[in-house]
């Protein structure tokens, strides 16, 4: 199964909520087509920005289900099914390739802190229980857990294991990804400021959050890189720079719902245990909004104001 590819940028998706925490799914469709519409060649839902913690398992299968519907074949949906539970895990994947989904993403399992023959195990019955193509994620910083390249080889030599999400953040272990893995095998960098230096090394792509407010951007960085012009991939990854960084000011996926909400994007509020953005924070993204709409009339991407205007066209317009 190996040599294909679920594109070069992929939105991981905010979950868009109504007033009352209900997940609002006209908006998903809506957001996922502009995604798609401004530089994403797919998106991965309910992953981690997607709050998969609690977002209860029937609202993620409607949301794979709609979000599919909805963009069919014009770009890329990832379910988001990964969890600490081998089983649960296994039953949601199950259910989630009922719904048409291009493929899967689990992650590391988190809290039980398994050893690496452990992950091992993990991701391989997932993998023999669901014949859809399933990406690795490896975020170390929200598990606790480090999936080694060694591992990652193993994984690489079942047949729809097929790519990996790296948020190790570290260049040493990606470059000895790169090194050992077979050519086919993808890896994504997990960390919007680590793009361009993953490029670099030979990987695949972003599973990005920052690409909702400047995915036409982070497309143009990308398109330098992979058509040799790397000054101009360069300049663009430090133009981006302080947003890639700046969406983080408080625990995701906070401050990227606060931006969409600014742009006329109904992203809604985050689920407890998260709490929204203070003033404060507020106040920082706002600044930081202004260096989106400068990147923004670059790109000749449509403006703050005129993105309801420019929504219009999409099947799904923003409301």
């Amino acid at each position: 199964m190996k040599k294909m590819s679920f594109g070069r940028i992929l939105t991981a998706m905010v979950t868009p909520m109504n007033e009352k925490s209900d997940v609002d799914y006209q908006e998903a469709i809506r957001l996922a087509h502009y995604l798609i519409d401004h530089g994403s060649d797919g998106v991965v839902v309910c992953g981690t920005t997607g709050e998969s913690p609690t977002v209860t398992d029937e609202e993620k299968i409607e949301l794979f289900k709609v979000v599919k519907k909805a963009l069919g074949t014009k770009g890329t949906v990832i379910a988001g099914i990964g969890s600490n539970s081998t089983n649960s895990s296994i039953a949601l994947a199950r259910k989630a390739a009922a719904t048409g989904v291009d493929g899967l993403m689990a992650v590391v399992p988190y809290y039980n802190k398994p050893s690496q023959e452990g992950m091992f195990q993990h991701f391989k019955v997932i993998a023999e229980a669901v014949p859809l193509p399933l990406m690795l994620y490896n975020v170390p910083g929200r598990t606790s857990a480090n999936l080694l390249p060694e591992t990652v080889k193993r994984l690489a030599d079942i047949s729809n294991i097929v790519a990996l999400k790296e948020a190790c953040g570290s260049v040493d272990q990606v470059s000895e990804l790169k090194r050992i893995l077979p050519s086919d095998f993808e890896v994504y960098s997990g960390d919007d400021s680590m793009t361009l230096p993953m490029l670099a090394l030979g990987c695949s792509g972003i599973v990005s959050v920052a690409a909702h407010i400047v995915g036409d951007e982070m497309k143009a960085m990308v398109d330098a890189w992979f058509a040799g012009d790397t000054a101009q991939a360069a300049k663009w990854h430090l133009e981006l720079f302080p947003i890639f960084k700046g969406i983080f000011v408080t625990s995701n996926p906070v401050p990227i719902k606060a931006m969409l909400n600014m742009m006329g994007i109904n992203a809604g509020e985050v689920r407890l245990p998260l709490v929204k953005a203070t003033t404060e924070e507020i106040k920082f993204l706002e600044k930081l909004m202004q260096g989106v709409k400068k990147l923004n009339n670059v790109t000749q991407t449509p403006a703050v104001s005129e993105l309801k205007v420019a929504s219009e066209k999409l099947s799904h317009p923003i409301v």
